[in-house]
């Protein structure tokens, strides 16, 4: 019984892919969060509306791309 060597597992860079969808979610939402910060005076609202939906449409949208993309088969 010849013992077999163990063999290192292949990077092939997918964890950078799953790096860059995380730093696009959070990217999306910093700019969103000031994006709503700036248009809510120049809007009118006296409270803080676009704030608050900007950033939970860019989460659902971020959301669907991540699924998407993951979901794709290694083609």
């Amino acid at each position: 019984m010849d013992a077999v060597p163990p063999t290192k597992k292949s990077t092939d860079g997918s964890w950078m892919k799953y790096m860059g969808l995380g730093a696009q979610f959070f990217g999306s939402i910093i700019i969103s969060l000031g994006i709503g910060w700036k248009l809510d005076p120049l809007a009118g609202f006296d409270s803080p509306v676009l704030i608050w939906i900007l950033p939970l449409l860019a989460v659902v949208f971020n959301l669907v791309k991540i699924i998407v993309d993951t979901n794709k088969k290694n083609t």
